[in-house]
């Protein structure tokens, strides 16, 4: 950590250069004795990404910013705001701790928080910035965080933990055993530690495999943003043997959007033709595998058992996109030149033989427009375009 960086007339240099080509901004090279254009250009990156997910560090003075792949791996304001919904209490540590977005929004659940990071020079830079940021209450560690949880007489109602998913030997991993630490053989031990254990993932790891490789899952919660699933979280507690409650939320500009079920509650579909309106599930349900609980719950019609599209005569409110059905048309390939009259569409592919981009090759439509066309199969495994109009979002999920 560079202190010269925190002169005001660095950090106004940087204010000013948000919107610079860095390229052009490094030819210039520095300006400054005792800062290399290295350094300002890195500070003038992180903060530009810092502008849409991290908005309170962006927008709080002396702010120090550690390099840019640290603010690319660490949670968003949005998702650590959620987690700390979670859980909250006396003691929480994070023997993860990263540039320690979560640690921040955990103290303000928690009385103490303890924000562990084995980088030196980025526990260095985090303590600043807490400083910053007036978070009185997180003591920061540098060093590791499991020989610190090893060595320590405290017990904490909760250890939050994400795994790094960078290896020296492999590169970027997600497999839980190829990650640092590896969770599940230390679950037992965490145990006496603390009551609850908060896990973050990579999202692309299977949910069903994931809860046999921990013991005590208690919730699953799913978390996207713009239908972008961003973070896995598997919530664990000491002695716990019950139904595990999957819960699912899109964060969208307007709102958010919530679905929740459990997960060892077996429910069947309801089956239908496409109706009056259909029903596309949001990125965090796909991801969550509820799909007959969307038809048992909210009373919807699927259309085919791996058709992951719903149908109602009725428009209800819905965790996912909603559309008006306009035309519903079988699938002939030598006459859809002369029926679809759209040079524009928004075209989704589920459950279907052909690919977007062979339809689009097909029909020459082009991508855009206000028609919604749904390539699918129905209950009678016939092949049919679902020609829609979208409706406007409805926030009854806020």
């Amino acid at each position: 950590m560079n202190p010269k960086i925190l002169h005001k007339d660095v950090q106004q240099f940087i204010q000013e250069n948000l919107k610079s080509d860095i390229t052009k901004l490094i030819l210039k090279g520095s300006p400054f004795d005792g800062i290399s254009i290295q350094e300002l250009a890195n500070q003038v990156v992180a903060k530009q990404k810092s502008l849409g997910k991290l908005p309170t560090w962006f927008n709080t003075e002396n702010i120090y910013y550690p390099p840019k792949i640290s603010i690319e791996q660490t949670s968003s304001e949005i998702t650590a705001k959620y987690k700390s919904s979670l859980i909250s209490g006396d003691k929480i540590i994070d023997i993860t701790g990263g540039f320690g977005i979560d640690c921040f929004y955990f103290s303000k659940q928690f009385k103490e928080v303890s924000h562990c990071e084995i980088n030196e020079e980025l526990s260095t830079i985090v303590k600043h910035n807490y400083q910053q940021l007036k978070a009185e209450n997180i003591t920061t560690i540098s060093g590791n965080g499991l020989d610190f949880l090893k060595n320590t007489n405290h017990f904490f109602d909760c250890i939050y933990v994400d795994p790094s998913r960078r290896s020296d030997v492999k590169g970027k991993v997600f497999l839980l055993k190829d990650c640092l630490p590896y969770v599940p053989p230390k679950i037992d031990f965490f145990f006496t530690k603390a009551k609850h254990i908060l896990i973050k993932v990579s999202p692309i790891l299977d949910i069903k495999n994931t809860t046999k490789d921990l013991k005590n899952v208690k919730e699953v919660h799913i978390v996207a943003i713009n239908n972008d699933v961003k973070e896995l979280l598997f919530l664990l507690e000491k002695d716990y043997e019950n139904a595990i409650k999957i819960k699912t939320i899109n964060f969208q500009k307007n709102g958010s959007q919530k679905f929740e079920f459990d997960f060892t509650n077996s429910v069947e579909s309801t089956y239908s033709e496409p109706l009056t309106y259909l029903y596309e599930p949001n990125s965090a349900i796909l991801k969550s595998g509820g799909f007959h609980h969307i038809s048992n719950q909210l009373r919807v019609f699927k259309l085919h058992q791996h058709s992951h599209l719903y149908t109602s005569d009725q428009l209800i409110d819905f965790p996912g996109r909603r559309f008006k059905i306009e035309h519903i048309i079988s699938y002939d390939k030598k006459k859809l030149r002369k029926i679809l009259p759209y040079k524009k569409a928004n075209i989704t592919s589920r459950n279907f033989p052909k690919t977007v981009a062979q339809f689009r090759k097909e029909t020459k439509i082009k991508d855009g427009g206000e028609v919604y066309i749904f390539l699918t199969t129905d209950l009678n495994n016939n092949h049919k375009l679902v020609i829609c109009k979208k409706v406007n979002i409805n926030l009854s999920y806020l």
